[in-house]
C-alpha cells in the first residue's frame, strides 16, 4: 500500500468510457519514435484488465483504460518504468529548456558514438582496396560532417575543434595501422571501442531491448541488441581462436556502427517530436495562480486551487478571471478572445456567467464561483485537448506495424542461415563451416536492421516541414502533411478564420437631413472618449475618411447601453436600439433595417439628436480578401468545404455565400465542436481550420488541425499545422505539400525495403563480409538522406541547428 501511495503523483485518474471502467493518464519520457509507442501499447495491452491503450508520441502521454477490479494503476505505471521509460506527473508540463536539454544530451550521445565509430573505421579500413577505402572515406566524411552540424549551435569554434579532433584521431589510427605499428593490438582496441559503446553510451538500448524481449515483444531494440551482441560474439570468437584472416576487428566494428546508426535515428526522431510545443501548458497559463475572495466580510488573496464553490471572487479592471462563476455585482466588458476566439468584448452584468481565463475590462466585478478544478471550463478544454491528441492514430505507427512482422522474420532468417551453414556442411563433409555460419547470421542481422526504415519517415517529416516553412506554413506533427493529402472535408471556423476577426464599418444609414459623412462624424465624436473596441472602430473609420469631428461636450456613459453628450445645445444619444427606445426615440423608420443587420450578425448603433432619430450604423466582421480563392481551390480539388460556427444561422449563411461555401453548421456550442468533427469523420478524413481556444478540442479531434497564425496561442499550439501568414490560400497549398511529402516518404520506405529485400538473401549465403554489410547499411541511410533532402539541405541543417537555442515567442 505504501508503494502505491508513493507513486500516486505519477498519474491522474478519470472516468472510463463505460461504467465500471477507469482511465489513468501519465506522462512518459524517453519516447523517441513511433516504434516506442507500439512497444508500450503491446506491453500494457497484454496485462490483465487493460482494455485500451493510446500513446501520444507528440504529447508524451499514455491514456490507459482498464477494469479496476483486475488491473492496478501502480502496476501499470511500474511496467512503463520497467520498459526503460521515465514517468512523471501529467499535470506538470516540461519547459522548453528541459526539452532542449534532452536534445542536447542525445546529441552528445550521438557525437560520442560517432567518435568511436570513426576510430573503428580507421582500424578496419583495407589499404589495398580502392573501393573499400572510398566507401570508408565517404562514411568518414559523412559522420564528421554530422559532428560539426550537431555541435554548431554551441559555437563554430567548438564544432570545428571537435570535428577536426575526430578527423586527426582517425587519420592517426589509420596511419598507425597501415604502418603496422599497432601489431596485434588492433582487434583489442576495436573490442574496447565496441564495449564502451554497447555497454556504455548505448546502455539504455539494452535495458529497453531486455524488457521488451522478456515480454515477448520483438522490436527494433531487440533486433539491434541481437546484432550488436552477435558482432561482439563474433569478435570474441576471433580473439579466442586467434586464426589468421579471421575478421575479428570487423566484427567489433560492426557492433559499434550498428549502435551508432540507431542512436542517430533515435536522435533525429526526438528532434521531430520535441519541435511540437505543449498546447496544454498554454491552457494552464491562462488561469491565474491567485484569486481574490471575500470571506467573512474581508477580502483576501488565496491560491486559485483553494477557491471553493460558492466563494465570492473580486475581479478588478484588467485582471484575468481565475474562476468560472456568475456576476452578482458590477458591470464590465469581458475580453473572451483567448477563450472563444471572438473579436468583440462581451458586456457582463448581474446574473451573467463568466469564464476563467477571460480578461476583465474597465469595471469591477463580484463573482460567485460556480465551477472549480476539473469541472471548470479551462480544465474541461484541457481534458478534451489531451484526449483528442492521445486518441489520434499516428501515421508513423504504420512503420511499427510492419516491423512487428519484419523483426521476427529477420531473426528467423539469421538463425536459419546459422544452422544451415553449421548443419548441412557437417552432414555432407563432416566439418561445419563455422566462419561462414557466423558471417551469414551476423550479416543478415546487419542487413536486416531497420535503421534505414526507421529514419525514412522522420526525414520525410523534416523535409516536408522545411518546404512548408519556406511558404509560411508551420507543420507541427507527422499527421500534418502525411494525412492532409487524404482529407475529404475541410471545416472552417468563421470568426477570425474566414473573416477579419475585428469590427469594421458595414452600413451607414442616415435619417433626415444628415448624410453618411455627417452621421459618421457625429457618432465618432461622441464615441471618441470611449475605450470600447466598437468605439475605436467608429473613430478609426471617421479618420480613414478624413472627417472633421464636431465639437461635443458633457459626455456621460450609460454602461451596457450607450453614451449621451451635447452638441449645439441639443442632446445627442448614441447607443443600442434598446437604449434609444428607453429614451423615447421613435425607431419605426428603421426597424426593418435594425432586424436585417442584427440577423446578419452585425452590432447596430443608433444616433438621435434631441428627440429625432438621425441614423443607423452597423459594425461587423467581413470576409478576408483571399477567402473565396482558397475555397474555390479546395473545391476544385474535390474537397468538401464546410463552415462551423457558434454564430446564428443567418449571419453564418451570409458569410458562407460570400465565400462560396454551401454547407453551413451554425449555432454550435464550443463544447460540441469536437463532437461535430467526430460525426463528419464517419464519412472521411476531416481537417479543421480555426483560431480560438474554443476550436482547440475540434482541432485536436480532426485528422488534421489547422490554426491561423493570427489566432489565439492556444489554437496555434493545439494544431497540427499553423498558417503563419494571414493568407487563407496557404491552406490548399499545405495540402499540396502534404501530397509531395507523402510521395517522398513512400520513396524512402521503398528504398529501405529494396535494400533489405535484396541484401538479406545475399547475406544469408555467408559470402558477404559483415563490414561490407555495415557499409551497405550506411550507404542505404545516406541514399535515403540524399533522396529526402535533395535540393533542400537547409531543411535538415535548420532543424538540427536549432537544438539548444533560446526559445522564441509564439506568433
Amino acid at each position: 500500500m505504501a508503494a502505491i501511495t508513493a507513486m500516486e503523483r505519477f498519474w491522474t485518474e478519470e472516468p472510463g468510457s463505460r461504467p465500471n471502467r477507469r482511465k489513468i493518464r501519465t506522462r512518459i519520457g524517453e519516447l523517441h519514435c513511433s516504434l516506442c509507442t507500439g512497444t508500450i501499447e503491446q506491453a500494457l495491452g497484454r496485462l490483465p484488465g487493460v482494455e485500451k491503450v493510446a500513446v501520444s508520441l507528440t504529447h508524451e502521454q499514455a491514456l490507459i483504460e482498464f477494469d479496476p477490479d483486475r488491473a492496478d494503476p501502480a502496476r501499470l505505471i511500474q511496467t512503463l518504468r520497467d520498459l526503460g521509460y521515465t514517468i512523471s506527473d501529467p499535470t506538470r508540463l516540461r519547459s522548453f529548456e528541459e526539452e532542449e536539454r534532452d536534445l542536447v544530451r542525445e546529441a552528445r550521445r550521438f557525437v560520442a558514438a560517432v567518435g568511436l565509430s570513426l576510430a573503428s573505421l580507421a582500424l578496419i579500413a583495407r589499404t589495398g582496396s580502392v573501393w573499400g577505402l572510398a566507401l570508408v572515406a565517404l562514411a568518414f566524411a559523412t559522420l564528421t560532417g554530422f559532428v560539426f552540424i550537431v555541435l554548431r549551435p554551441g559555437g563554430r569554434v567548438i564544432a570545428s575543434a571537435v570535428a577536426t579532433g575526430f578527423a586527426v584521431l582517425t587519420l592517426i589510427l589509420f596511419g598507425l595501422r597501415a604502418a603496422g605499428a599497432l601489431g596485434g593490438t588492433t582487434p583489442w582496441i576495436t573490442a574496447l571501442f565496441a564495449i564502451i559503446l554497447v555497454f556504455g553510451v548505448a546502455r539504455h538500448i539494452q535495458v529497453m531491448a531486455f524488457q521488451a524481449f522478456r515480454r515477448g515483444i520483438l522490436n527494433q531494440h531487440v533486433l539491434l541488441e541481437i546484432g550488436a551482441f552477435a558482432g561482439l560474439a563474433g569478435g570474441a570468437i576471433g580473439l579466442t581462436i586467434d586464426q589468421p584472416g579471421y575478421p575479428t576487428a570487423s566484427f567489433f566494428a560492426v557492433a559499434t556502427m550498428v549502435c551508432t546508426y540507431h542512436i542517430f535515428s533515435e536522435w533525429l526522431s526526438l528532434i521531430v517530436k520535441t519541435r511540437s510545443s505543449q498546447a496544454v501548458k498554454r491552457l494552464l497559463d491562462l488561469q491565474p495562480e491567485l484569486a481574490r475572495v471575500v470571506r467573512d466580510g474581508a477580502e483576501i488573496e488565496i491560491p486559485a486551487s483553494e477557491v471553493r464553490i460558492g466563494d465570492l471572487a473580486r475581479i478588478r479592471p484588467g485582471e484575468r478571471l481565475p474562476v468560472d462563476g456568475t456576476v452578482i455585482d458590477g458591470r464590465s466588458a469581458i475580453d473572451q478572445a483567448l477563450v472563444t476566439g471572438e473579436p468583440l468584448p462581451v458586456e457582463k452584468a448581474v446574473g451573467d456567467a463568466v469564464v476563467g481565463g477571460s480578461i476583465n475590462g474597465t469595471g469591477t466585478l463580484l463573482v460567485r464561483v460556480t465551477a472549480i478544478g476539473e469541472d471548470s471550463f479551462l480544465r474541461r478544454v484541457i481534458r478534451q485537448v489531451e484526449d483528442a491528441r492521445a486518441l489520434k492514430p499516428g501515421v508513423l505507427h504504420l512503420v511499427d506495424r510492419i516491423l512487428r512482422v519484419y523483426t521476427p522474420t529477420v531473426l528467423v532468417i539469421a538463425i536459419g542461415a546459422l544452422i544451415l551453414w553449421l548443419v548441412v556442411p557437417a552432414l555432407v563433409s563432416g566439418h561445419p563451416l563455422v566462419n561462414r555460419a557466423v558471417f551469414a547470421a551476423l550479416t543478415v542481422l546487419v542487413m536486416g536492421y531497420p535503421c534505414a526504415m526507421g529514419i525514412s519517415a522522420p526525414l520525410s517529416i523534416v523535409r516536408g516541414a522545411g518546404e512548408a516553412a519556406d511558404r509560411g506554413i508551420l507543420m507541427r506533427t507527422g499527421e500534418a502533411f502525411q494525412t492532409f493529402r487524404q482529407v475529404n472535408h475541410v471545416v472552417f471556423d468563421k470568426t477570425g478564420t474566414l473573416t477579419e476577426g475585428k469590427p469594421v464599418l458595414q452600413v451607414i444609414r442616415p435619417v433626415g437631413h444628415h448624410d453618411e459623412a455627417s452621421l459618421l462624424g457625429l457618432v465618432a465624436a461622441v464615441e471618441a472618449t470611449s475605450e470600447h473596441p466598437l468605439a475605436k472602430a467608429l473613430v478609426s473609420a471617421a479618420f480613414d475618411r478624413d472627417l472633421d469631428l464636431p465639437a461635443v461636450a458633457e459626455f456621460q456613459a450609460m454602461p451596457g447601453k450607450g453614451i449621451t453628450a451635447w452638441h449645439h445645445g441639443a442632446q445627442l444619444l448614441v447607443g443600442s436600439p434598446a437604449f434609444l427606445r428607453e429614451s423615447g426615440i421613435d425607431l419605426s423608420p428603421i426597424e426593418a433595417d435594425i432586424q436585417t443587420e442584427q440577423e446578419a450578425g452585425c452590432t447596430v448603433i443608433l444616433a438621435a439628436e434631441g428627440a429625432a432619430l438621425v441614423g443607423l450604423i452597423s459594425l461587423g466582421d467581413r470576409l478576408k480578401p483571399d477567402a473565396r480563392k482558397a475555397i474555390d481551390t479546395l473545391r476544385s480539388a474535390g474537397v468538401n468545404v464546410i463552415m462551423l460556427t457558434g454564430d446564428n444561422a443567418t449571419a453564418a449563411k451570409k458569410i458562407a455565400a460570400e465565400a462560396g461555401i454551401e454547407t453551413v453548421i451554425a449555432e454550435v456550442l464550443p463544447q460540441d465542436k469536437a463532437a461535430t468533427i467526430r460525426d463528419l469523420q464517419r464519412n472521411g478524413k476531416v481537417a479543421m481550420v480555426g483560431d480560438g481556444i474554443n476550436d482547440a478540442p475540434a482541432l485536436m479531434q480532426a485528422d488534421v488541425g489547422i490554426a491561423m497564425g493570427n489566432g489565439t496561442d492556444i489554437a496555434i499550439e493545439a494544431a497540427d499545422i499553423v498558417i503563419m501568414r494571414p493568407e487563407l490560400t496557404l491552406v490548399p497549398l499545405a495540402r499540396v505539400i502534404s501530397a509531395r511529402s507523402y510521395r517522398k516518404m513512400v520513396q524512402n520506405v521503398a528504398l529501405a525495403f529494396c535494400f533489405n529485400g535484396i541484401g538479406i538473401p545475399l547475406a544469408a549465403t555467408g559470402l558477404i563480409n559483415p563490414v561490407w554489410a555495415m557499409i551497405a547499411m550506411a550507404a542505404s541511410v545516406t541514399l535515403i538522406f540524399i533522396n529526402s533532402l535533395h535540393g533542400h539541405a537547409s531543411i535538415f541543417l535548420g532543424a538540427v541547428g536549432g537544438v539548444g537555442a533560446s526559445p522564441t515567442k509564439s506568433t
